[in-house]
């Protein structure tokens, strides 16, 4: 018996859309039959190559494409665009871009964040709304909060970023890197002047521009920041 989808011809824009959306309802088919809820599937978007982990929920107008590996125990969606990138397990994505970078396990990001090429997201990361990251490495359990730009950055754990925080990466001419120590806490509409060093357990203050390298366990306040020594963050 021939089957019609087999020897659909393909002359036009129009049958070619019709041959797509045979394509990618076998793909859509074959996601859900492996443990993999997708809610709305004629609006959820899963090229061939892609692998997502059983008991994952993908919701409506999602992207996944190229290469893309997502692990179990996942919400990824609505609105959400991911490309080239793994994603780990127990992960939430609202509302995102994700595109060529690695976020492991028990991540949140979104809604209405992008997280662009080369990032790497550890373990427990809480990244919310409106906020970009570029070529940077978020260490485990660090939080951003919401509005800020993260460029060219190696971030510590447990770091908290306020809310406005801007890495200042770009001088007109060329990029440079900021790097946050551990257990640092970065005060709301701080701008860091990169390249520059904060170091760890250090306290930035609410609007400070830091220009200079901040020693471990000192404050950082004013415009330009003036440093005070022994002014380590408690928890």
């Amino acid at each position: 018996m021939i089957n019609n989808e087999e020897t659909k011809g393909i002359n036009n824009k129009f049958q070619l859309a019709e041959v797509e959306e045979i394509v990618r309802s076998r793909i859509r088919k074959a996601v859900m039959l492996s443990g993999v809820t997708l809610t709305d599937p004629s609006s959820t978007y899963i090229d061939d190559n892609v692998m997502v982990g059983p008991d994952t929920i993908v919701l409506p107008n999602t992207h996944i494409t190229v290469n893309t590996i997502i692990g179990g125990n996942c919400k990824i969606g609505p609105n959400t665009i991911i490309s080239e990138s793994t994603i780990g397990n127990n992960c939430e994505i609202t509302s995102s871009v994700v595109d060529q970078s690695l976020i492991r396990n028990d991540v949140s990001i979104g809604p209405f964040s992008h997280i662009r090429q080369d990032c790497v997201i550890d373990d427990g990361v809480k990244i919310g709304n409106h906020t970009e990251i570029k070529n940077s490495h978020l260490g485990k359990g660090t939080k951003s909060g919401h509005f800020c730009y993260l460029g060219d950055a190696d971030i510590g754990n447990n770091v908290n970023i306020g809310a406005g925080t801007v890495t200042c990466n770009y001088d007109g001419i060329s990029k440079h890197n900021t790097k946050i120590g551990s257990g640092a806490f970065i005060g709301s509409d701080t701008m860091l002047v990169a390249p520059i060093e904060i170091g760890e357990r250090t306290v930035t203050g609410a609007g400070s521009v830091v220009t200079k390298n901040v020693p471990s366990d000192s404050k950082a306040v004013g415009m330009p920041a003036r440093i005070i020594r022994g002014g380590r963050r408690t928890p």
